[in-house]
């Protein structure tokens, strides 16, 4: 019902800085929650950012906290992660999904299988 097209990533030093975006097609964005996951080489994908239908709850991994903001513009159908001071460990494939369910408990963003439209992804690479 829903396709997730990202753009943004690239190849940075540590402590650059980028900005993902994800563009949303068919159904409707802002019934779904928004969800960025990162998987990296031999790792399971994990949680990284989520926000609210309405973009005013976001929610994010420790290790990117201070550091990435997840917002949304439900009139362009586009969520975005801007990624500051990225570190060497911040190097994955990024990945928006969309989550329909219009109820959460708490911490459920955080589970790639509560999500059912994914992107394709996007490279990210740092390098020191």
């Amino acid at each position: 019902q829903v396709q997730l097209v990202e753009s943004g990533g690239g190849l940075v030093q540590a402590g650059d800085s980028l900005r993902l975006s994800c563009a949303a097609s068919g159904g409707t964005f802002s019934d779904y929650a928004m969800g960025w996951f990162r998987q990296a080489p031999g790792k399971e994908r994990e949680f990284v950012a989520a926000v609210s239908r309405s973009g005013i709850s976001t929610y994010y991994q420790n290790s990117v906290k201070g550091r990435f903001t997840i917002s949304r513009d439900n009139a362009k159908n586009t969520v975005y992660l801007q990624m500051n001071d990225l570190k060497l460990e911040d190097t994955a494939v990024y990945y928006c999904a969309a989550d329909p369910n219009r109820l959460h408990s708490d911490h459920v963003l955080e589970q790639p299988a509560e999500y059912d439209y994914w992107g394709q992804g996007t490279q990210v690479t740092v390098s020191s």
